[in-house]
């Protein structure tokens, strides 16, 4: 195919809605229009949505930059996201991947240079987008070592705090309140004393 499946649109092409939202893209940390939001602007509430999925998870996450910019890696190559790869092996290298690893994944292979927290997002990572889920161990290595965010809440907590015994409920909030790191084994030791 020769032509544009979705010609670029210009600000005098957008509708109001494709203009907010465009605009709220290159105000945020992108600073620009690249990659698929094209394509997205089509449907500027999906645009939208998306872009504040992938501003949260890209620049707002709970790992370094430079462990982030591994997993982008790592599922770009498991997927073949020619694009994502093409624009995230540039990013990886300035957050300080090696190349040497970057270009393993790119081959396929395992790198044989991982540090101790590349380990740990390499497994992760390998293992979820290979099995499709996270052994214990797996999930075990990552929380211990970066905690859960708190935005992701774990069920176990909401039935923790919700229970009818007010008194333990107030334990499992206390010793929450007191973690840089979300611990769920020392919540339900907090619950059960």
């Amino acid at each position: 195919m020769d032509t544009q499946r979705f010609k670029p649109l210009t600000p005098e092409t957008m509708t109001p809605e494709q203009k907010e939202v465009a605009d709220r893209i290159m105000a945020g940390p992108r600073k620009g229009m690249r990659g698929p939001f094209s394509a997205l602007l089509r449907s500027p509430e999906l645009a939208d949505a998306a872009q504040k999925l992938g501003e949260y998870v890209r620049f707002k996450s709970s790992i370094p930059p430079r462990l982030n910019e591994l997993a982008i890696l790592l599922t770009a190559r498991h997927w073949t996201a020619q694009y994502e790869w093409y624009a995230h092996r540039r990013l990886a290298m300035q957050a300080g991947v090696s190349p040497d690893i970057a270009d393993a994944i790119a081959e396929g292979k395992r790198p044989a240079a991982l540090g101790p927290e590349e380990t740990i997002v390499y497994n992760f990572c390998h293992e979820l987008l290979e099995t499709g889920q996270v052994s214990d161990a797996g999930y075990k290595a990552v929380v211990d070592k970066f905690g859960v965010t708190w935005q992701i809440v774990p069920r176990i907590l909401l039935e923790l705090l919700a229970d009818q015994d007010r008194v333990k409920a107030g334990r499992v909030m206390q010793a929450m309140l007191q973690m840089d790191k979300l611990h769920i084994g020392k919540l339900k030791q907090a619950y059960e004393r």
